[in-house]
């Protein structure tokens, strides 16, 4: 039984690994073949002569990644429940019962339910709490929110029953929901920003990715849009495709988007799509030092062919490709196969030193340690990888990210410790949940508008002092009045995106956030020297 198993591992590397490539199947007929038996000879001998009993997938699973750990930073083994959490953000939808919900004192509290989606067609509204799923308690017991998930999501057609209680009816309700296919959104936000600025924030490039900036920018032209701002920052990546795709939507047909090499794979090249929204008008496209991947492939193609001016930090420096294999019980391999290239030749990605996954994930660390993150001239650009904008020849740099045609330090002087521990320790939302579950009427009555609330809201002192005062109960504090104010300040301006979240949708949080961001202020300054 246990020699049976052990062969169906092997010939599972076996049945997988002449996929990969020819030039790999060449070297698996001679090199490969002997570390392989000796693998299974090493799984074989644990199976019969180990002393104790064996969980031999843990085994096998711990092989793997022990072997892609050795590799580069970012190839990779998930197992099957990994694969499908991991995929499931960037597949375009999942079937559910359409809602976005967040937990209190162990309970679920609505915070939207999905425009035209199941959960609003039967009248489950803002501020509900789902108490109940086809009569088993979900609040009280400690369940922990996969596991709600879980009980909430199911295949599409399928019934679930709901039972919710809501402010100001004695009894609970009972809602029967027939579950249905709910979109996953990309963009986050798409307005107007100022008269004639377009906003889109892209949280991370999946499946829709595309069509979703595609029918963005066709919004924001009926509303006026003249010049974009493209905010991918915090942006760590996704499906190489959707890069290609947005960067169809700005540059000329046919222009070549990337292109990918590797030893074992030959150079291909991607081009963009016949069919952009907005080739003429200005885009500014803002980026940080968590900008990576598919966010790189954007702003470095921008930059190159100097469609767009690239303004904030020296970006993440992610530029390997990663293949999926996928594995006969639904986990995966992500192997790195391949560089990717922006157009003018430039290779982002960082060094890196094999097997030291540990102080390649330290590098941001390290950026603002030797004050890279505030000092433009600490950056160390490499003269030998130095290239040449396509259009206008400019001077730009591989080897380490996307450094950007306009750099916005990072404001250390609003930084606050104790802020910083607040917000890291879950104090913030779970006080914006109560805040708005007691004062949802009373706020959407007195701000009858979003402008209203962007021009005229300013977090209450009460609330402020139960935070502050929560805080101390967990020994948090702030060290002298000059921390106090700060950690104020910046209270008042998350609290405020928050609750806009809360009230509405995350398109109006971004439109508060908007409002102080460094990086988007100095987007806008620029989009005025510009005109």
């Amino acid at each position: 039984m246990k020699k049976n198993l052990m062969n169906k591992i092997f010939l599972s590397l076996l049945l997988v690994l002449p996929f990969v490539s020819a030039n790999a199947q060449m070297r698996f007929d001679d090199k490969l073949i002997e570390q392989v038996r000796k693998l299974q000879t090493a799984q074989l001998a644990i199976s019969n002569l180990y002393v104790d009993s064996v969980d031999y997938e843990k085994v096998t699973e711990d092989a793997i990644r022990g072997m892609l750990k050795e590799l580069d930073p970012h190839s990779s083994y998930t197992n099957a429940t990994e694969t499908k959490k991991l995929n499931e953000p960037l597949e375009g939808n999942f079937e559910g019962i359409g809602v976005q919900f967040n937990m209190l004192n162990d309970t679920l509290i609505v915070i939207q339910p999905t425009t035209k989606g199941p959960s609003e067609k039967v009248g489950i509204i803002a501020g509900d709490r789902i108490v109940t799923v086809d009569g088993s308690p979900i609040a009280g017991v400690k369940m922990d929110r996969d596991s709600i998930m879980r009980k909430l999501r199911g295949p599409k057609d399928s019934k679930v029953k709901l039972g919710v209680v809501r402010n100001g009816v004695k009894d609970m309700l009972h809602f029967t929901v027939v579950r249905d296919v709910i979109p996953v959104h990309t963009v986050n936000a798409a307005f107007i920003l100022r008269p004639g600025v377009g906003y889109i924030q892209l949280d991370r490039f999946g499946a829709t990715t595309g069509s979703e900036v595609k029918e963005a920018i066709k919004k924001l032209k009926k509303e006026g849009m003249q010049s974009l701002i493209l905010d991918l920052q915090n942006n760590g990546g996704g499906y190489l495709i959707a890069a290609v795709d947005i960067l169809s939507e700005f540059l000329p047909a046919r222009s070549e988007a990337v292109y990918t090499e590797g030893l074992q794979s030959p150079r291909q090249s991607l081009r963009t799509n016949m069919s952009g929204e907005f080739r003429d008008g200005q885009v500014v496209v803002l980026v940080n030092e968590y900008s990576a991947s598919a966010s790189e492939i954007v702003s470095g193609g921008m930059q190159d062919y100097d469609r767009g001016l690239i303004v904030g930090r020296r970006t993440f420096g992610k530029g390997l490709v990663q293949r999926p294999i996928d594995l006969p019980d639904g986990s995966m391999i992500r192997l790195t196969v391949a560089h990717y290239y922006t157009p003018s030749g430039r290779c982002i990605q960082k060094p890196y030193v094999k097997g030291q996954k540990e102080e390649y994930d330290r590098d941001v660390l390290n950026r603002l340690n030797h004050g890279e993150l505030m000092h433009v001239d600490s950056i160390k650009l490499d003269s030998t990888k130095a290239y040449k904008t396509l259009v206008k020849g400019r001077t730009v740099y591989g080897g380490g990210g996307i450094m950007p045609d306009v750099f916005v330090p990072l404001d250390t002087t609003r930084y606050a410790d104790c802020f910083s521990k607040i917000n890291r320790n879950n104090i913030i939302i779970p006080a914006v949940l109560k805040y708005v579950d007691k004062h949802r009427k009373s706020l959407l009555k007195k701000y009858k508008k979003f402008d209203d609330y962007l021009v005229g809201f300013v977090a209450p002192d009460d609330l402020l002092q139960g935070i502050l005062a929560e805080a101390k109960e967990k020994k948090i504090e702030p060290k002298d009045e000059a921390e106090r104010e700060k950690t104020l300040a910046n209270l008042k301006e998350l609290l405020k995106c928050q609750i806009a979240n809360n009230l509405w949708d995350l398109n109006e949080f971004y439109r508060v956030y908007c409002e102080t961001d460094p990086i988007v202020q100095r987007a806008l300054q620029e989009l005025q020297k510009i005109e």
